[in-house]
């Protein structure tokens, strides 16, 4: 998304345009859920559009939409919905235009930046494309219709109200009409090279002026803005908010979160102003002086050893290996350790490929980043015995400067990692054994609470795999089907061939942290709660 803020940035350098991204993937003009809030309603009233919502657990004190752009003075609102809306059918249109219109009013009556009310601007989806050719994905004939519908209610109401509609529908058809590379993955996600066709369609639509008043490198600019909106997101999308603004924050969250969000904000104003300076040719340097945002207190343990939490005593290597208990015939070696690969620190989850490597996520960024330390580098490892004596010996580093890659697995295309919100694929384009490309393949995973993300990730006999997720969670995912959603946890199971998501389970469960198929195709779960095997719904 820091494609659209690049473009206006150097459209518009003298302007000091202050931009944040607010959109939540899966919600709509009013149905807005939060695990840290009591309501999942955007405006009052907006439940009787959702009679099919009704589960909501929220618990916590953080922002509604309506405090946040309080919070960021808003002069102008952008509106992206109608794409999960759409699957919906051309039955329910009628509904998503009333719904639409409601939280225009609602939005109209308001004056976020404390004098008047806001610009409202409107935006239609992007066209479903066709990529069946390539893939099995809907040809989106049926997707594009009910598009369209969308589309022109959006407009409707665009035009009911007198504000700015800016279409996206038609542009990104015609853009598949000519052919050519894809602009999205999966039919409906712009690529890199979609959002920047896009940011430009948006900038137009929304001020006019096509072309560039600033000099300066827009590489550079974008790389800005890049840092910029990370540095949003570790306020606005918090990873753990759980303990941040969540049932978690007591007792132990206030001594930390309030002073960890204040520095969060500090160092994203610097940002801000590292970007104008970037556009307006002042410097090319991308660096921030953080020393003067705000210093973090020193954080007391809570840690108290018994014999519940375990002794302050590290066991190491062959130490640990003789304090194992295993059952007769089995043996435990050590085939690899931090203490020969340091990079080995904090490892999450392992798996060997098909020429017997041993791969590892690790996260030593866990539970995640903490404002003023240096930027995560959590990585996937690949261990080898290259002389055959049943230890590694040498070490490839697949892909570094992750954050937080709780689950992975291998496949022919890649390997598909979790980096909430996200699930993304990591390429290696070139059979060097280093990842060259990362790419978003869904997003809406919630990110609430880190342990319990998508993770324990396991192959099904037919090249799918499942994902676990954790308790206090409200995932909305959007894919090429529509949207999947998922409240307080449950499991996934992610299709590469069909680009197909489905939950195959919804239950309360903490920590569901390992899922396994039996030679017969059975599959069985297990979570840190409690030491019970349960069988799984066949998928």
């Amino acid at each position: 998304y820091s494609r659209i803020e690049t473009e206006l940035q150097l459209r518009y350098p003298d302007r000091e345009l202050f931009f944040r991204n607010m959109g939540h993937v899966g919600d709509t003009p009013g149905f807005r859920p939060h695990p840290s809030r009591a309501s999942q309603w955007a405006f009052p009233g907006a439940e009787k559009f959702h009679p099919d919502k009704p589960i909501h657990n929220g618990q916590g004190f953080y922002a509604t939409p309506d405090q946040w752009l309080t919070h960021l003075q808003a002069d102008t609102v952008v509106g992206f919905f109608g794409y999960n809306e759409s699957f919906d059918g051309p039955s329910k249109v009628g509904n998503f235009e009333a719904e639409l219109d409601a939280w225009v009013v609602h939005t109209l009556s308001k004056a976020y930046n404390g004098k008047t009310a806001p610009r409202v601007v409107l935006v239609s989806p992007v066209a479903y494309e066709n990529q069946s050719a390539k893939r099995d994905l809907p040809k989106g004939d049926v997707e594009n219709s009910n598009l369209l519908l969308y589309a022109s209610a959006i407009e409707k109401v665009a035009n009911k109200h007198g504000l700015t509609y800016i279409d996206l529908f038609s542009p990104t058809q015609e853009i598949e009409a000519k052919g050519g590379e894809f602009f999205t993955t999966g039919g409906f996600i712009p690529t890199e090279k979609g959002y920047e066709e896009v940011a430009k369609m948006l900038a137009t639509g929304l001020y006019g002026h096509a072309s560039y008043e600033s000099k300066a490198d827009p590489k550079r600019v974008h790389e800005a803005v890049k840092e910029k909106d990370w540095f949003w997101n570790t306020d606005y999308n918090i990873l753990n908010g759980v303990h941040a603004h969540g049932r978690r924050y007591n007792p132990y969250g206030p001594q930390n979160y309030p002073d960890e969000v204040q520095k969060s904000r500090e160092m994203t104003a610097l940002r801000d102003g590292l970007i104008h300076a970037v556009a307006t040719g002042k410097t090319t340097e991308l660096k921030v002086d953080d020393s003067k945002t705000h210093a973090l207190p020193p954080v007391p343990t809570n840690y108290v050893p018994s014999v519940k939490n375990g002794s302050e005593k590290y066991l190491y290597g062959e130490e640990a290996l003789k304090s194992l208990k295993v059952p007769e015939g089995y043996k435990v070696e050590m085939f690899a350790s931090e203490k020969e690969f340091p990079n080995l620190a904090n490892p999450m989850q392992m798996s060997f490929d098909n020429k017997g490597r041993l791969w590892v996520a690790t996260m030593p960024t866990y539970p995640h980043y903490k404002p003023g330390d240096p930027m995560p580098d959590d990585k996937i490892l690949i261990y080898e015995d290259t002389d055959g004596d049943g230890k590694a010996d040498k070490e490839i580093v697949f892909a570094d400067k992750l954050h937080l890659p709780i689950g992975f697995e291998l496949a022919t295309e890649g390997v598909y990692v979790t980096q909430e919100p996200n699930l993304v694929l990591l390429r290696d384009t070139n059979g060097d054994d280093h990842a060259d490309s990362m790419e978003i393949i869904l997003g809406g995973f919630d990110t609430h609470d880190t342990h319990h993300a998508i993770s324990a990730f396991t192959a099904d006999p037919s090249g799918a795999f499942m994902m676990c997720e954790g308790v206090f969670l409200h995932s909305n995912i959007e894919t090429p089907y529509g949207p999947v959603r998922c409240v307080d946890g449950g499991f996934y199971r992610y299709s590469p061939q069909r680009g197909m998501l489905e939950r195959t389970i919804q239950m309360s469960i903490p920590n569901p942290w390992g899922f396994v198929f039996d030679q017969w195709g059975q599959d069985f779960l297990l979570h840190t709660s409690g030491t019970t095997l349960n069988w799984a719904l066949p998928v």
